[in-house]
């Protein structure tokens, strides 16, 4: 039978029987689903043939009908790749469309599907799949991400950097182990998609529309072929559960607002009234109407994206807050902000690792993000920012640190009022706010000292840098 023979007989519902009169054109559009959730075909023709494949196990049904439906799966699986396939509004949603697109090919063997099961549980399960999916996607696009900036890191593991706090400069850094706290923080993230995948990674698929099915089904069978953990363990929580979209909106909204707070260093970086670094021309855009213009579109569309998928959090909360067990219609609304969220995080990923990725060009390293050191130390002297590092020498020359520190802020407000850095004081000068400050002091307010006397686990020594690299790049290897 043709795509145009099976529209013409698919006119019923196949709850129709129930009803007087049809739906009305204006309900199909609004309830139909089938516009966004026919991405999941892939995985719902999965879980079908793996359902049948249990059913014909059982003798539930023929061993012919099992046949017929696998040979019937793959001709719809290859129409619906080579985009041949006609999405039928009236059939509502993807598993109807596949459901009566399978009956015009094979007959009967094709109504003997849906024995033992629902939408609700076949829903439930393809919505995991797909997720699934699209979670192991996200863990190889964080682990590019990942290594791009450890590149950029390792580059730079002895670039000098205002750390700041409050914006306010406070210690020297290094640009290396500025970027490696993203690295913790997108590592954070790795273990929560993970840990939402093992939670996720449980089979509905027979708990029918509530409460389970009269039919001898073996779902153990159905979740070994799926790959599935474990199958769930109550009916009404397995058709009804969206735990799972709400956990992987919430780990998506983590790791969109750790990419948003990168996104707004490197806007603050690239402005120049900064100008720390300069992003590739690829990744920004002009002005229509000022000429000098290059604006970091990306990072400024990475921060608005981000409001984008808390949005989509909140929704899906909103959406579970009031449902009573078990399924109720709402949950049609679950598919769009998921899957929303799940295509902005994998954009944004892809474009983050290209963003900060680099490239051999006449045998030399190319970086689109390009650092300029010569401003990073033109902030550093300018925010006082080995001051700590002089009431630390205090402290170990004896003098309490609240003495150390009372000290050293006196002479921080000498050095403001002469316009210059704590180390352009004369020792002289200094010795007045200390007589525990001798000539070596000057090896101390040193940025390259600053930076090579925090050399200890996670400190920002250069040696230290290079270390937790190294660590970094261990902790991403295969198992």
């Amino acid at each position: 039978m043709t795509n145009a023979q099976q529209d013409s007989s698919s006119d019923s519902k196949a709850w129709s029987g129930r009803f007087s009169e049809p739906v009305s054109d204006l309900v199909k559009r609004y309830t139909a689903s089938v516009g966004f959730d026919q991405r999941m075909a892939p995985q719902d023709i999965r879980g079908s043939l793996a359902h049948a494949r249990m059913l014909a196990q059982q003798a539930i049904i023929s061993t012919e009908d099992l046949a017929a439906i696998e040979r019937g799966m793959a001709q719809i699986q290859g129409e619906i790749e080579r985009g041949e396939f006609h999405w039928n509004l009236d059939d509502e949603d993807v598993h109807l469309n596949i459901e009566k697109r399978l009956t015009a090919l094979i007959g009967d063997a094709g109504k003997r599907l849906h024995t033992g099961r629902s939408r609700n549980d076949q829903v439930a399960t393809d919505i995991r799949l797909w997720l699934r999916d699209a979670i192991d996607h996200i863990l190889e696009l964080i682990a590019d991400f990942q290594q791009a900036l450890l590149t950029l890191a390792e580059h730079h593991a002895a670039t000098p950097l205002p750390g700041f706090t409050h914006l306010q400069v406070a210690q020297p850094v290094t640009f290396g182990h500025h970027l490696l706290a993203y690295f913790e923080m997108t590592r954070r993230d790795a273990e929560r998609f993970a840990d939402c995948r093992k939670r996720l990674n449980r089979l509905p698929l027979g708990a029918a529309a509530l409460a389970g099915t009269t039919f001898p089904i073996d779902r153990a069978a159905v979740a070994r072929e799926l790959g599935f953990a474990e199958v769930c363990e109550n009916s009404l929580d397995a058709v009804s559960d969206r735990d799972f979209a709400i956990e992987f909106c919430a780990a998506a909204a983590l790791l969109m607002t750790h990419l948003s707070r990168l996104s707004e260093e490197l806007i603050l970086w690239m402005s120049p009234r900064v100008g720390f670094i300069d992003l590739a021309d690829r990744f920004c855009t002009g002005s229509s109407i000022m000429p000098q213009k290059k604006n970091p579109d990306v990072p400024e569309l990475v921060r608005g994206k981000t409001g984008r998928v808390n949005g989509s959090l909140v929704g899906l909360l909103t959406l579970m807050k009031g449902q009573p067990l078990a399924y109720n219609k709402d949950n049609q609304e679950d598919k769009e902000p998921l899957f929303d969220t799940a295509d902005t995080v994998i954009d944004t990923l892809r474009i983050y690792a290209d963003m900060l990725g680099s490239r051999e060009e006449n045998g030399q390293r190319v970086f689109n993000v390009r650092v300029k050191p010569e401003a990073m130390q033109a902030a550093l002297r300018q925010g006082y920012a080995t001051a700590t590092d002089l009431a630390d020498y205090l402290v170990k020359r004896g003098l309490p640190f609240r003495d150390a520190h009372e000290a050293v802020a006196r002479a921080v407000r000498a050095a403001e009022q002469k316009g210059v850095d704590l180390p352009e004081l004369s020792l002289q000068e200094l010795r007045a706010f200390s007589a525990l400050i001798d000539a070596d002091v000057f090896e101390v307010l040193t940025v390259a000292g600053s930076l090579a006397a925090r050399d200890h686990l996670g400190g920002t020594a250069p040696a230290q840098v290079r270390a937790a690299i190294a660590r970094a790049r261990q902790k991403l290897q295969p198992n």
